[in-house]
């Protein structure tokens, strides 16, 4: 806080465009520094990606469903709030992948689908015997690392060959980024694999370097004190959102579109609203919290460089489709947390979880329902996407029944549409990256984050918010400019 020229205090301003998990993290990690902040989201509610609401009468998530508990940045920003009583931890988390005619488990001992282990994944089956001869190829092979940001498809297909590549690392990257291993940058996508890779001379040890020790034979393993690797909260993750704008402290608007950012003498203005009615916005600092294309125009005639970086940054739509069934109509009780389904199979549905397994809380007592989340679209798959809820809901069922054999109709269905929900880490994104906060580092009280960067998930996304809020902070805490006063024109 710092006196105007009437001599009078003002609280220095911060405006916060988007309102999805970044941009509500932001703010809430900005609550102590007595600043006036303002959260403006366009559409007309806050949370992103996050999102819950009833199926079959159980609140269930719509959007993201988990996040890394052995991240700290989610878990503890949900301490900060208060709800850590809230936690869930998964009842099983074993998945399988549904690939050359039936589902097989999933291997334990691998790394986004890269083994550590080439016996356990011989007994999966998950490869044909030319397919897994292919594979072992890679601990007798030299070092082949190409040095420069190469496609996972490029750098895994050389050490294990093609059908792994489709078979197994293919839908776990497709789970997280729906995207295609032809594109993917395999150092931003698999960041730990490739510095693990440096020091090995194959991709089996490098992978296995990565893993937990395994115990020695006779070691008595106490499973129940192992740490989850994923996490969720009672009512939902969808619950966070508004959670964290209660608690931020912060003036929080939906419906608030910001069409032009623009810098003034001391600060920033920001346009908010229609064309012919505009509202004018003025801040001594300015975080962007939305997606890569926004972002972009927002930044046109601010910084160049990172404007056309985040243009570069493409990104996929999908669908999540989630079916009530009675427990009955499962001819076998459910065990596993669910499957995923390689592209190669061209099945619509590319990963199915079962809910009410995966997560013991949703079970009720009074609804004998089991909860089933299917995820249909990858990257370039934008004609199944184009069909109506009632049919995207009839192919999630037939590909579950021709899986599991699940007899008769739903109960209950939701479709959740996210469309340009997840940014593609193409190759060069690193490189995007550095461009994009070098452009917006140059100028002074502006700050960028959310999941275009870092990676896609919550902890990800927490973890570039509190990044720009410590720029703001910095910058308004040295000399920051002479204060606005947050006002509407």
């Amino acid at each position: 806080m710092t006196a105007g020229a009437d001599g009078r205090p003002h609280r220095r301003s911060v405006a916060v465009i988007g309102g999805g998990i970044s941009g509500l993290a932001a703010a809430f990690l900005l609550r102590n520094a007595g600043l006036d902040v303002t959260v403006l989201e366009g559409s007309p509610r806050l949370g992103g990606k996050l999102a819950v609401s009833e199926v079959g009468g159980i609140a269930v998530d719509a959007g993201a469903e988990a996040l890394l508990a052995r991240r700290p940045e989610g878990t503890g920003l949900i301490g900060e709030l208060g709800l850590s009583g809230q936690l869930e931890v998964p009842g099983t988390t074993a998945a399988g992948i549904w690939t050359r005619g039936s589902i097989r488990p999933l291997p334990k001992r691998q790394f986004m689908g890269v083994p550590a282990d080439l016996g356990e994944l011989a007994a999966t089956g998950i490869l044909s015997a030319d397919g897994l001869a292919r594979a072992q190829r890679d601990l007798t092979m030299p070092d082949t690392d190409p040095g420069a940001d190469v496609p996972v498809a490029s750098r895994v297909g050389d050490r294990f060959g093609a059908e792994l590549v489709d078979r197994l690392v293919e839908p776990l990257l497709g789970g997280v980024y729906a995207g295609r291993c032809e594109d993917l940058s395999f150092q931003a996508t698999l960041p730990a694999l490739a510095k693990a890779a440096h020091g090995h001379s194959s991709l089996t040890e490098a992978a296995a370097s990565l893993m937990p020790a395994v115990p020695a034979p006779g070691t008595q393993v106490d499973r129940g004190r192992a740490a989850p690797v994923f996490t969720t909260l009672t009512g939902g993750l969808g619950t966070l959102p508004s959670a964290l704008a209660a608690a931020s402290g912060a003036v929080v608007r939906t419906r608030a579109m910001v069409r032009e950012l623009v810098r003034m003498p001391g600060g920033w203005r920001l346009t908010v609203g229609s064309a012919h009615a505009p509202e004018l916005i003025d801040a001594d600092a300015v975080i962007i919290a939305v997606p890569a294309t926004p972002a972009s125009r927002l930044l046109t005639g601010i910084s160049g460089p990172a404007a056309a970086a985040l243009g570069e940054i493409r990104s996929a739509s999908m669908a999540i489709v989630t079916l009530a069934y009675p427990v009955a109509a499962f001819p076998e009780a459910v065990t596993g947390s669910g499957f995923l389904v390689p592209a190669v199979d061209k099945r619509a549905v590319k990963a199915v979880t079962f809910s009410t397994v995966k997560w013991p809380h949703l079970r009720t007592p009074e609804r004998d329902l089991h909860l089933v989340r299917c995820s249909v679209g990858r990257l370039g798959e934008d004609a199944v996407l184009q069909r109506d809820d009632a049919e995207l809901a009839a192919i999630a069922s037939a590909d579950l029944a021709d899986a599991v054999g699940v007899r008769g109709a739903p109960a209950d269905v939701r479709v959740s549409r996210w469309g340009g929900g997840l940014p593609q880490y193409s190759v060069g994104h690193l490189d995007r990256v550095a461009r994009i906060r070098a452009g917006v580092e140059a100028e002074p009280g502006l700050a960028i984050c959310g999941a275009a960067f870092d990676g896609v998930g919550i902890p990800a996304c927490i973890a570039t918010a509190r990044m720009a809020a410590d720029q703001v902070l910095a910058y308004l805490g040295g000399h920051g400019g002479q204060p606005t006063d947050g006002r509407r024109q």
